[in-house]
C-alpha cells in the first residue's frame, strides 16, 4: 500500500575506541558495541562506505586503535508514499477540518519501515478521501501527532494544511491537554507526583530513548493514581512534553515499567505473569483524553477514548486478584 519516494537525511553515530585491540578485527568490535545490529548489518555498512575511521573508509579487518573515532552513518529507509485502504475507524469526531479517532492498539499511525500498509493513515486516506492535509508529506498526511502502534486512545488528524499548522502550533506551544492511563508493575507509595528527566534516543539502541541527564530536550510527566490494583497500579498521567516513548521511558525511569511493554519492562511483565498468570500483549497504555482549541471556531474541543476491551479486562484480573 506504499510507493518509494526519496531519501530522508541519515542520521549518523560516534564511537570513540577506548583501546587498542591487535586481536580484533573492526566488524567484530562494532558487533559488541552495536548489539541490536547484526553483524551482517555492520558488514553491509562497511561495505557501502558508510563507515569511517578517523574520517576515512573502514575496512573491516582493520584493527581498533585507542583514540579512533568511529562514525556510524544509518540510512534511512526510502520514503513512502501511503495508499488509501478500507480499514475499520473508530471516530470520536469529524467536521470538514479535522477528525479524531480513537485508534486501535496494533495499528501504526503511519508507514514505516516494516509497516508499509494497515496503518491509520492508510485508514484515514480511504475515509476522508483527498481531505487531508499535506504538511506531513506523502507518508504522513493529515497527522500532526502520533502515538505508538501498540498504544490504544484519542489522535486528531488535519484535513487541510491551515488546520494542520495551527494544531501543530498547539502541540508545540504546549497548549494541547494529552492525558493517558496506564498500568505499571509494582506499587506508587505516593498518591501523585512528577516526572521531570530529559530523555534521547539511547546511546546503542535507535529503536530506544533513554532518560540522559545531559539531553539538550527537557521532558515532563505528571501522574496521580487512580486505583492500586494485585501488584500493579492504575494511573492517570499527563505529558507535557511530547518526546518518542515519554511515558513509557519515564516510568521505567522511577522503576515502574508499564505491565507488557516488552521493550522497556520485559522483566517486570515475566515477573508478573510468573506471580499471577497474566500477560498482556502490548504495553498497557491508553489515550485516553484529549483537548485543544479548534483551529477554525477557536471552540475548546474535548474527548475522551472509552478502554480497550483488553485493556478493560486486565484492570479486572487485577482487580480481582488484590
Amino acid at each position: 500500500m506504499v510507493e518509494e519516494l526519496s531519501l530522508n537525511e541519515p542520521e549518523s553515530t560516534m564511537i570513540e575506541i577506548s583501546e587498542t585491540l591487535t586481536n580484533e578485527r573492526l566488524d567484530r568490535y562494532l558487533a559488541t558495541k552495536l548489539p541490536n545490529v547484526s553483524r551482517g548489518g555492520i558488514q553491509r555498512l562497511l561495505r557501502e562506505g558508510n563507515i569511517l575511521v578517523n574520517g576515512k573508509k573502514a575496512k573491516p579487518t582493520q584493527h581498533p586503535v585507542a583514540g579512533q573515532k568511529i562514525e556510524i552513518t544509518w540510512p534511512n529507509p526510502k520514503e513512502i508514499k501511503a495508499k488509501p485502504q478500507n480499514l475499520p475507524l473508530n471516530i470520536l469526531f469529524e467536521d470538514d477540518d479535522l477528525i479524531v479517532v480513537n485508534k486501535a492498539a496494533g495499528m501504526p499511525t503511519h508507514p514505516s519501515n516494516g509497516h508499509d500498509y494497515d496503518t491509520l493513515v492508510n485508514a484515514l486516506l480511504h475515509h476522508c478521501a483527498s481531505s487531508l492535509s499535506g504538511v506531513g508529506g506523502a507518508v504522513r498526511p493529515g497527522i500532526v501527532h502520533r502515538l505508538d502502534m501498540d498504544t490504544s486512545g484519542c489522535l486528531v488528524a488535519a484535513k487541510n494544511d491551515e488546520t494542520h499548522l495551527s494544531l501543530a502550533d498547539q502541540f508545540k506551544s504546549r497548549e494541547v491537554d494529552k492525558i493517558y492511563n496506564a498500568i505499571v508493575a509494582g506499587h506508587l507509595e505516593k498518591d501523585d507526583g512528577e516526572i521531570d528527566a530529559p530523555i534521547s534516543r539511547h546511546s546503542t539502541n535507535r529503536k530506544m530513548m533513554s532518560v540522559q541527564p545531559n539531553a539538550s530536550r527537557d521532558a515532563r510527566t505528571t501522574w496521580r493514581v487512580i486505583e492500586r490494583l494485585n501488584k500493579c497500579t492504575l494511573v492517570e498521567t499527563k505529558i507535557h512534553t511530547g518526546r518518542t516513548h515519554q511515558i513509557r521511558v519515564h516510568f521505567k525511569y522511577i522503576g515502574f515499567p508499564l505491565i507488557g511493554d516488552i521493550v522497556y519492562g520485559p522483566k517486570s511483565t515475566s515477573q508478573l505473569a510468573n506471580d499471577i498468570g497474566i500477560k498482556p500483549k502490548r504495553q498497557m497504555l491508553h489515550a485516553k483524553h484529549l483537548t485543544f482549541t479548534h483551529p477554525k471556531t477557536g471552540e475548546k474541543k474535548s474527548f475522551e477514548a472509552p478502554w480497550p476491551n483488553d485493556f478493560k479486562q486486565t484492570v479486572n484480573i487485577l482487580r480481582n486478584n488484590n
